[in-house]
């Protein structure tokens, strides 16, 4: 795309977020025709919006786990930005209408006690497993801010950080002291009801497959992850709608519990 597309697509984006209208399809001229341009038009929308919400802190990565590849119907892993003022402590109180259609996800968050830079890729489990610092027991937020999310394709989606509102997070887990990621079960549970179940081995795999696969495409467009950074790596269920007043665990066996409240 020309350099002036992407600023008119991302201005576009942006003001729909900030007034929480939700989007439509953009102008033709202005639609990402691949996913490599949704991701050049989500760099100017972090841009676009970093005095709305606060300093980039981090990535989401989406499409980990078959239920969600066979849900939003994209059979990869798509990648988000997270940034500080979404970023809240479990037993967080939050506004349902500070959100256009609130969800959340069931995920294991990574902190990086180092640097993944791209002169040092590629990057196997391996390598990024030297890289983390500390896990902790997270609640994805994610927001369906758009008229009908199944008509906009993946490149807009991703150009709008893939349904990225923020997380919740539980303890920190120090690397020395974690299960294996691999095998830990998660349970999503609303108002005292279980609402979706699964295991770490469903994000790709293992959730540092997750993790390596982000340091790589981040790699490719010249970028990398820094330490201190967090990294959500993908929902372990199905996305749970939400309404006004619903109250929100999330359980990750041998690494904690996070909750949350949409008042």
């Amino acid at each position: 795309m020309e350099a002036e597309s992407v600023l008119a697509a991302a201005q576009a984006i942006a003001t729909a977020r900030r007034g929480r209208v939700p989007l439509g399809p953009l102008p033709v001229q202005l639609q990402p025709q691949d996913e490599a341009a949704g991701y050049e038009i989500q760099h100017e929308v972090h841009w676009l919006l970093a005095e709305h919400v606060g300093d980039f802190a981090g990535y989401k990565i989406g499409c980990t786990s078959k239920v969600m590849q066979d849900y939003l119907r994209i059979p990869h892993p798509c990648a988000g930005g997270i940034f500080a003022q979404g970023i809240h402590q479990s037993g967080a109180a939050l506004r349902a209408a500070d959100f256009v259609r609130v969800g959340v996800e069931c995920e294991i968050a990574i902190r990086l006690a180092r640097d993944l830079l791209p002169l040092d890729a590629p990057f196997t489990i391996q390598r990024v497993l030297e890289a983390v610092g500390e896990c902790h027991p997270a609640i994805e937020i994610v927001d369906d801010r758009y008229v009908q999310w199944e008509t906009l394709g993946a490149p807009t989606l991703v150009a709008d950080d893939f349904f990225a509102a923020g997380c919740v997070l539980g303890a920190a887990v120090k690397a020395d002291a974690l299960p294996d990621l691999a095998g830990i079960t998660g349970r999503a549970i609303i108002n005292g009801t279980l609402a979706g179940e699964g295991t770490g081995a469903d994000v790709l795999g293992h959730p540092l497959h997750a993790l390596a696969w982000l340091a790589n495409h981040l790699a490719a467009r010249g970028d990398g992850l820094e330490a201190g950074q967090l990294v959500l790596t993908g929902s372990l269920v199905k996305t749970v709608w939400l309404k006004a007043g619903d109250r929100v665990l999330m359980e990750l066996d041998g690494l904690g519990r996070v909750e949350v409240g949409f008042d």
